[in-house]
């Protein structure tokens, strides 16, 4: 499931400032990137099962690996994991109400700290 109207999607920032303001909301980058694209989650591991709330992002020019990249964001998204297949992100997919609200919260501070740092290109 794709979050609408975020404002995050299209919002672009510094890598090394992004990898500190997502890792304060919880989102993780870890081993998810290569030299143009980046991905950080959340885990949420509830009753109805092991959730991932992804923002995904990638940068025209710069290097990841160098630390040296500005970082646009793409639209998050929810999916549920299911062992031992992944992730599914589709429309069938039923996601808990309190999941959801859950993560439009972090969506939202998120984009509250973002903004102070955005880049206008």
């Amino acid at each position: 499931m794709y979050f609408e109207n975020t404002g995050i999607e299209n919002t672009a920032a510094d890598l090394e400032l992004l990898d500190e303001i997502m890792l304060n909301h919880g989102l993780v980058r870890e081993g998810q990137w290569d030299y143009e694209r980046v991905t950080y989650d959340k885990k949420f591991e509830i009753k109805e099962g092991t959730f991932y709330l992804r923002i995904s992002g990638f940068t025209n020019d710069g290097d990841v690996g160098a630390h040296d990249a500005i970082i646009k964001l793409m639209k998050p998204v929810i999916g549920k994991h299911y062992y031992p297949h992944g992730i599914e992100y589709g429309d069938e997919e039923v996601f808990p109400a309190h999941l959801v609200k859950s993560c439009q919260q972090t969506l939202t501070a998120v984009k509250k700290d973002v903004t102070a740092f955005e880049i206008h290109e």
